[in-house]
C-alpha cells in the first residue's frame, strides 16, 4: 500500500481538545434562506482569509449556502477546528481548506451527526485526521504509516461498510443452511418413503 506523502502537523490531542471545546454557535442553525441564524459562506470566506487566501466571491460561494442543515454544521465544525492558531500562523492552508469544506467531508454526512464530532472522542479524533490528510498533514510524532493505520481503524464510513457486508454474509449463510437443511430432509423423507 502506497501512503500519501503527509509532513507532521500540530498535536492530535491540541485538535481534539479545540473540538470538545467548539462554542455552541457552531451548532447553531445555519441559514437557509431566511431561516437559521449562521451564515455558513461568510464564516468559511473569513476562515480562508484567516488561513492565507482570499475570501470568497459570491460565484464561489455556493457550496457554502447550505441546502442541507447537516452538510452546514459539519462545514461549520470542521472550520471551527480549521481556525486553529496552528493553521492560521502556517498562512498556506487556504485552498485546500476549501476544497475541504466545499466536498471533501460529505461522505460523513447521512452516517455521522455533526454534533457527535463534538462530543465522542473517537469522532472528534476520526474528524481531525480526515482535516489533517486533507491538508498533507500527520499529527505531529506520529509515521505516515501510523496516522494512516489510525484513520483506517476510526473511518466511519468503512466501519458501516464492513458492518453491512457482514450481515449479507450472515443472511447468505443462513440461507445455505436453510437450503441444506430442506435438502436434508427433503432426503430423508424420501429414504423413509422408500422403506
Amino acid at each position: 500500500m502506497s501512503l500519501a506523502r503527509t509532513e507532521p502537523g500540530p498535536p492530535l490531542e491540541a485538535l481534539t481538545h479545540r473540538l470538545a471545546e467548539t462554542p455552541g454557535d457552531f451548532l447553531a442553525a445555519p441559514r437557509i434562506g431566511n431561516a437559521g441564524t449562521v451564515d455558513v459562506a461568510a464564516v468559511v470566506s473569513d476562515l480562508l482569509h484567516a488561513l492565507g487566501g482570499e475570501r470568497l466571491h459570491e460565484v464561489d460561494a455556493a457550496p457554502f449556502v447550505p441546502g442541507d442543515p447537516r452538510r452546514a454544521t459539519l462545514q461549520l465544525v470542521a472550520g471551527w477546528l480549521l481556525h486553529d492558531p496552528w493553521f492560521r500562523q502556517a498562512g498556506r492552508f487556504a485552498e485546500p481548506a476549501r476544497s475541504l469544506l466545499a466536498s471533501g467531508l460529505d461522505r460523513l454526512l447521512g452516517v455521522i451527526a455533526p454534533a457527535d464530532f463534538i462530543s465522542d472522542p473517537d469522532r472528534r479524533e476520526e474528524l481531525v485526521r480526515l482535516v489533517l490528510k486533507a491538508l498533507g498533514l500527520r499529527p505531529e510524532g506520529e509515521s505516515e504509516t501510523q496516522a494512516a493505520d489510525r484513520l483506517t481503524t476510526l473511518d466511519s464510513v468503512e466501519r458501516l461498510r464492513v458492518m453491512r457486508d457482514t450481515r449479507l454474509a450472515q443472511e447468505r449463510i443462513r440461507k445455505v443452511q436453510e437450503a441444506m437443511e430442506k435438502k436434508a430432509a427433503e432426503e430423508a423423507a424420501a429414504a423413509y418413503g422408500r422403506e
